[in-house]
């Protein structure tokens, strides 16, 4: 979704930006001396400040057509409003100006150039087709087989009908993924009847198979509204809450049915996060085609370890976000305000970047303008984006928070602004920060923009140290760590050369993760300790 408020430039800053870029120009400052050169030597004349005598001047006016000859009449812009068609006088006027312009002007108008000539294409010659939105037709599934298969499927179930645990079944005969049974069931009107018959069910599929010739294509098929433009945040909803109730490793989940909520919630943001890279709050067929969201929701099925899917569905990373959130939320209302932000990472975002984030730039939902509060679903994007400065969303989520005037450029004027207060912070811990003329220096070498001081996102999506720059002014002591770790000075990251390699998101919610569970291990002796007394209370004797 786009932010709810557009933002509102800093004019000042801006004007003193673009006055002395202008200043500085080279054929500013030409032009000035020149100008200032004629005021002295013509003092005040004006063929000297023109150049030239008042009827040249007129008539290269009319050359450059700012006097235009309509029929027999000429009009231009500086005359006054024509008189009306009774006032003899003022045609008069108007034809004695009309024979003097006339006179001057010798040369008749020019015609208009001919139109070029257009190709034509030979006769049974067309153009190929080259946009396919619902996918490129071609040697598709079995529309026939498919049909029996299904047909076979429903005679098995008690009046052919089919009902919500029925659906795994007929998506598997549908040659589908076992997790688009809800999608499925949900298409062809299923919760409104509590099942669906064959007959119902065929035409819808038989409609989308027809219609839509690949994967992604149909899941958007099955899951948008009518009419609708892409998929919305509570189009998910029938997916992930199936996800919820029926995959055995949430089975857990059902004896928490409050965390419900706040798993979709987080799943649902990461999904946006990752696969809408438009920001528009709508998840179109070709961005689903080119993520892996669809990838993930197929290995569903056979992984029943959530945890072993980190991009979408982990547990382990819900639970971190979860835990780091009510950690700030003092009144646990699921939003949090400036002051709580404030604490998080022991203060180590600057209060400046943190005004940006509540003033709409990057947060979607309407509460951050109405209540002054973020919404647990956009901190979720904050997370995510603090911990891993390396991919494209958090990227454009920081640059959206350092342009101050949204013109698409970060200048030095901005970055200095929130240089400032990084350079207080580490003044205060006793660190001798580098002028800013040096770290600018140090920053554009790093970034090496294609306009020498005006950094734009492209430069730093280009730039392999991206997350290195961007914590020069969000986080000081991330930045500090990263410089150490790259002199050597400070502590290595484990790796290990066997497994995958992990991004600083995973990374961070594994380290998170395995502190947490410990100091959950620490605290269970006196929590089973208080849960026996809990218990022995309220039994009975024998």
């Amino acid at each position: 979704m786009p932010p709810g408020k557009p933002l509102q430039p800093v004019l000042r800053m801006k004007v003193d930006e673009l006055f002395l870029r202008w200043l500085s120009d080279p054929g500013t400052q030409d032009a000035l001396r020149e100008g200032l050169r004629r005021l002295q030597a013509g003092d005040g004349d004006p063929d000297v400040i023109t150049g030239g005598d008042p009827d040249s001047v007129r008539a290269d006016l009319i050359g450059r057509g700012d006097v235009i000859a309509r029929g027999d009449v000429i009009t231009g812009a500086p005359f006054a409003q024509p008189a009306s068609p009774l006032d003899i006088t003022g045609c008069r006027r108007a034809s004695r100006k009309t024979k003097v312009l006339q006179t001057r002007n010798h040369e008749p108008p020019l015609a208009p150039p001919p139109p070029p000539p257009t190709a034509a294409l030979p006769p049974g010659l067309a153009v190929p087709a080259f946009f396919f939105p619902r996918g490129r037709p071609g040697a598709g599934p079995d529309l026939d087989d498919i049909i029996a298969r299904v047909e076979r499927v429903f005679a098995g179930f008690e009046s052919q009908r089919a009902g919500p645990r029925d659906m795994g079944v007929v998506a598997k005969a549908c040659g589908c993924p076992l997790y688009w049974k809800a999608p499925l069931f949900f298409a062809v009107g299923g919760p409104r009847t509590g099942s669906v018959s064959v007959h119902k069910f065929l035409a819808m599929w038989r409609n989308v198979l027809v219609t839509c010739h690949d994967d992604a294509a149909r899941f958007m098929q099955l899951l948008s509204v009518p009419g609708g433009r892409g998929l919305a945040q509570e189009d998910f909803l029938p997916l992930l809450q199936d996800v919820v109730h029926t995959h055995p490793g949430l089975a857990f989940l059902k004896e928490a049915p409050e965390f419900h909520s706040r798993y979709i919630t987080t799943v649902t943001q990461r999904i946006f996060y990752s696969v809408n890279r438009s920001w528009s709050g709508r998840i179109t067929c070709a961005e689903l085609r080119r993520s892996r969201f669809l990838q993930e929701v197929a290995r569903l099925e056979a992984e029943p370890d959530v945890n072993r899917l980190p991009e979408f569905f982990s547990y382990a990373h819900f639970y971190v976000i979860y835990v780091t959130f009510w950690g700030l939320d003092g009144d646990h209302d699921l939003m949090i305000d400036r002051r709580d932000m404030g604490r998080h990472g022991d203060g180590a975002i600057s209060s400046r970047v943190i005004d940006r984030i509540f003033s709409g730039a990057v947060t979607r939902g309407r509460s951050v303008h109405s209540l002054g509060k973020l919404s647990f679903a956009d901190f979720v994007w904050f997370l995510i984006s603090e911990e891993d400065k390396t991919t494209p969303t958090s990227i454009e989520y920081w640059f959206r928070c350092l342009d101050l005037d949204g013109d698409g450029v970060l200048s030095m004027f901005e970055l200095e602004f929130f240089y400032e207060e990084q350079a207080r912070r580490l003044e205060a811990r006793g660190i001798e920060p580098l002028p800013f003329r040096d770290l600018a220096c140090q920053m554009l070498d790093m970034v090496n923009p294609r306009v020498p001081g005006q950094i734009t996102l492209r430069d730093l999506k280009r730039c392999a140290m991206a997350a290195t720059f961007l914590d020069a002014f969000i986080n000081a002591d991330k930045f500090l760590e990263r410089e150490q770790r790259e002199q050597g000075a400070g502590p290595a990251r484990d790796v290990d050369p066997a497994g995958p390699e992990l991004s600083d998101w995973d990374r961070f919610a594994a380290e998170e993760y395995e502190a947490l569970v410990a100091e959950e291990e620490e605290d269970a002796p006196e929590s089973l300790l208080d849960l026996e007394f809990a218990i022995g209370d309220d039994l009975e004797p024998l």
